[in-house]
């Protein structure tokens, strides 16, 4: 015993002897645990909470964390140091962790005095009168290791499901433990968020897993800059079973970015931000398949296979309805510019609500498409609320809009010539494509 906290104590003298401490222009000074600064070279704005100072132990000589490059393996146990943002540079673990029963095995960080996860807050005074076309969520995490501990992560911003974090949160696997970068988008749907006093991130494990984790900081950037996409992952789908390559497979970086493979199932997704990002892979007659890719600047990433599982089909409306399938769901109009669903398109959705509630574990994207009058942005800002108003009603019934992804593509995703009224009405439509059954 007395030789592992020997060694403890030797791991953590190296890192705060040469922890960095410096100032960056767009960061502010690492020490500060809060920052904000305007017109930085990644974004308009750039709100930070927490020291970057990775849990108290510093970083090693010249290590930068904005990189991507995860950190040595690091001691524990700490306790927060006084002046720590609350809920930052500290062990928590889920909400219900020693009050269900333990679904996995447990790691040291739970069995170190953890706490409760409690909101993280940051302040929006700083964002008033600027206007938000766009945000990026980063922060520094630490021992996240869902997928060996069995932990199923939720995580909300302002009460609100944010499932864009949830999906990176239970795909990392941090043992060590070590720390990493991660960036997530914030969905055109949750923009209107940030019109808020503060943005209010929560992340919790309801499932009881003794999964101990901590955030050493976090940012947030409100139109972000292209200097931050600034890397590219490849890689290959294929069948678990046979191994066959899959062509045109839909691979998706959720918020960033998408490519189909090519006749040798392999795909390419650029413009990517620094960090650990999850692609998700889907074709018709599929489960939904994803691998987590590191992207590290100025380093290209090792080329990964996400594997795919044939699906069972699924009956709807008296129809066989394959995984992956992109279904109109018909009736569903709204008025001239306006997101408000009408009769006919609630009784359509009340289908959806019987397959969801018949089959308990369906995952479906419903996205949102328009014809090409009117501007792109604004065509794409209503087919984004008109899909919105669908995914509500359907939560309004009772469906956990953990279920539900929304997406609105405005006019980008044409099934008929837009020349004409009649493509023009083939384009105003909803459709839903179940992922996961």
């Amino acid at each position: 015993m007395l030789t592992f906290i020997y060694r403890c104590l030797l791991i953590w003298f190296f890192f705060t002897t040469y922890a960095l401490a410096q100032t960056t222009p767009d960061d502010g000074d690492w020490k500060s645990n809060s920052a904000t600064l305007k017109n930085t070279s990644e974004a308009d704005v750039m709100i930070r909470i927490g020291d970057i100072d990775n849990l108290g132990f510093g970083f090693a000589q010249d290590f930068n964390p904005f990189t991507g490059k995860p950190t040595d393996i690091h001691p524990f146990p700490w306790l927060p140091q006084k002046g720590d943002y609350p809920g930052l540079d500290r062990i928590l673990v889920g909400s219900k962790f020693r009050k269900k029963s333990q679904p996995c095995s447990n790691d040291g960080y739970s069995n170190s005095n953890p706490e409760s996860p409690i909101p993280i807050d940051l302040p929006l005074e700083s964002a008033k009168g600027v206007k938000i076309t766009s945000a990026m969520l980063t922060m520094f995490v630490d021992d996240f290791q869902a997928p060996y501990l069995c932990a199923k992560y939720i995580a909300y911003i302002n009460g609100k499901r944010f499932g864009n974090l949830e999906n990176i949160l239970n795909t990392l696997n941090q043992g060590g433990p070590i720390g990493k970068f991660i960036s997530v988008r914030i969905p055109q749907e949750m923009i209107e968020l940030l019109n808020s006093q503060k943005l209010s991130v929560m992340i919790d494990d309801t499932s009881g897993a003794a999964d101990g984790f901590a955030i050493d900081f976090m940012k947030l950037l409100i139109n972000p800059k292209p200097i931050l996409y600034r890397n590219s992952i490849t890689g290959y789908v294929q069948d678990k079973e046979t191994n066959e390559k899959i062509i045109n497979a839909n691979v998706t970086v959720r918020g960033f970015g998408e490519a189909t493979t090519d006749s040798d199932g392999k795909f390419t997704v650029n413009n990517l931000p620094i960090g650990l990002i999850v692609a998700e892979a889907n074709s018709i007659g599929y489960q939904s398949g994803s691998e987590v890719f590191d992207v590290i600047q100025d380093e290209q990433s090792n080329e990964q296979t996400i594997y795919l599982t044939k699906a069972k089909d699924i009956s709807f409306q008296n129809k066989k309805v394959e995984v992956g399938q992109a279904i109109t769901l018909n009736n569903i109009q709204f008025k001239v510019s306006s997101a408000e669903l009408n009769t006919d398109g609630k009784t359509e959705l009340n289908k959806v609500v019987t397959l969801m509630t018949e089959n308990p574990r369906i995952e479906i994207e419903l996205s949102g498409h328009t014809s090409s009058e009117g501007t792109p942005e604004g065509n794409t800002q209503l087919s984004q609320a008109r899909v919105q108003s669908c995914k509500n009603y359907l939560t309004s019934k009772g469906i956990d809009e953990g279920r539900i992804s929304a997406v609105g593509y405005g006019p980008s995703k044409p099934i008929a010539d837009n020349s004409s009224e009649e493509g023009r009405i083939k384009n105003r439509r909803v459709e839903m494509k179940i992922v996961k059954i």
